[in-house]
């Protein structure tokens, strides 16, 4: 019996695949506080798809997920760090800075789930997003928190991170990938 490709399991768990026009466009911003129902809804759909994806695969370095993902075209994203973290979500998010420290990891997916890409990342970003009150939060986030949350606002931005990779850098098969299962490395 073949086993299904991850790409093929993502899709089955209601993960839109790269090539979709949802994943292409940047997403629609929330007028919060007015649309708060529906920005809760789309935290909700992201949260229930992040379970579903969680049984099936493990994420040794954290996990996130932007509405598009799941077929909603609005500035919504969940991640989800690793360890016992809360989840972050974010509402309208934008990178109001960042640090001119940079480092290159792979990253993987969820809409190109068979191959994992070298990806230069900031190491500190500063990020501005929406409550759903319609009150302004600043953060800053470090090293795996920062390149998980800066991969999905570029998800809204209709970005994948093939557009981050450095000029002749390709995305490797999953299988030739020998990190599965570690956290990112970061120097002390």
């Amino acid at each position: 019996m073949n086993q299904a490709r991850p790409s093929e399991q993502m899709q089955d768990l209601g993960v839109v695949q790269d090539g979709a026009p949802v994943l292409a466009e940047p997403a629609r911003a929330f007028d919060l506080p007015a649309e708060r129902e529906a920005a809760e809804q789309a935290v909700d759909q992201m949260f229930a798809a992040m379970e579903r994806i969680g049984q099936v695969h493990p994420f040794a370095k954290g996990m996130g997920l932007a509405a598009p993902q799941i077929g909603i075209d609005r500035a919504a994203a969940v991640v989800q760090p690793p360890g016992e973290a809360p989840a972050v979500v974010l509402l309208n998010p934008r990178i109001t800075d960042c640090s001119s420290d940079a480092d290159e990891q792979y990253e993987g997916c969820l809409s190109f789930f068979d191959v994992r890409g070298l990806v230069p990342r900031p190491l500190r970003i500063t990020v501005e997003t929406t409550t759903l009150d319609g009150q302004l939060v600043t953060t800053t986030y470090e090293r795996g928190l920062a390149r998980l949350i800066h991969h999905e606002i570029d998800h809204l931005d209709g970005l994948l991170y093939t557009a981050r990779m450095r000029t002749g850098v390709v995305p490797i098969p999953v299988e030739q990938y020998r990190q599965t299962g570690c956290a990112w490395a970061y120097e002390q």
